[in-house]
């Protein structure tokens, strides 16, 4: 299920100068952040939990995802260039998984790396917020990886697509309307971060536990086998 060929691939695409200069950019920016605000307020549990869910989680984790899961495979089906890879004796599912592993990797080291640094810079990583953070970057990477990864093989404008559905609906709708917050990748993550926290007021969830977890295995896997018939059905129309 899983290529090395088609990884290293998909690594040399998506930490190119030009994206790895993209992706760096959100991680250099929590930190400078994160370092400006202990110098000027201090260790602060609340402080730290704002602005690494607000920050980190809300906006950092998403918008990596999105240019981690749609350039795994969005370029190549816009150039063309991925009829070369189809062409080889390589079963569509496997061509997915291994793209899949690539974009959650890229996006949990530009992720969460920089959540749990900022964390520790914050408050040392007091009532587990900094672990807590992290561990949801983690988790929400996984989802927003296979999320995104489909969108690339459905749209051309699959960048668009999800940094809507990353600022607009979670962020905008997901502020606004209760029953939003329930098909939100953040808010899944939050539930297991509120699991994680040594303070369970500093980390809130509208998600439970089990539903959140239901929904981020049924969202992953659900995501990923779709993507992969989709480009089963690419592969067909281009072999007619």
């Amino acid at each position: 299920m899983y290529d090395p060929t088609v990884a290293r691939l998909t690594y040399r695409a998506l930490l190119g100068r030009r994206r790895a200069l993209i992706l760096g950019a959100l991680p250099l920016l929590l930190i400078a952040i994160s370092v400006a605000v202990r110098a000027l307020a201090g260790a602060d549990d609340q402080t730290a939990a704002d602005l690494l869910g607000g920050l980190a989680l809300a906006t950092m984790v998403p918008i990596i995802g999105v240019i981690a899961g749609t350039g795994a495979i969005g370029p190549e089906i816009d150039d063309g260039s991925v009829v070369y890879l189809l062409s080889k004796p390589l079963k569509r599912p496997t061509i997915i998984f291994t793209k899949l592993i690539v974009a959650i990797a890229v996006t949990m080291v530009f992720s969460a790396v920089p959540t749990f640094v900022a964390g520790m810079i914050l408050n040392g990583n007091g009532q587990q917020v900094a672990v807590a953070y992290t561990v949801a970057a983690l988790v929400a990477s996984i989802a927003y990886s296979a999320l995104f990864l489909l969108l690339g093989t459905v749209s051309r404008h699959a960048v668009v697509f999800g940094l809507v559905y990353a600022l607009v609906w979670e962020a905008l709708f997901g502020s606004l309307i209760s029953g939003a917050r329930t098909l939100s990748v953040q808010q899944w993550a939050l539930a297991v971060a509120h699991k994680v926290s040594g303070d369970p007021a500093l980390v809130t969830s509208d998600v439970t536990l089990p539903t959140a977890t239901v929904l981020l295995v049924l969202v992953t896997v659900a995501a990923t086998w779709y993507a992969g018939q989709r480009l089963r059905a690419l592969t067909l129309a281009g072999e007619e």
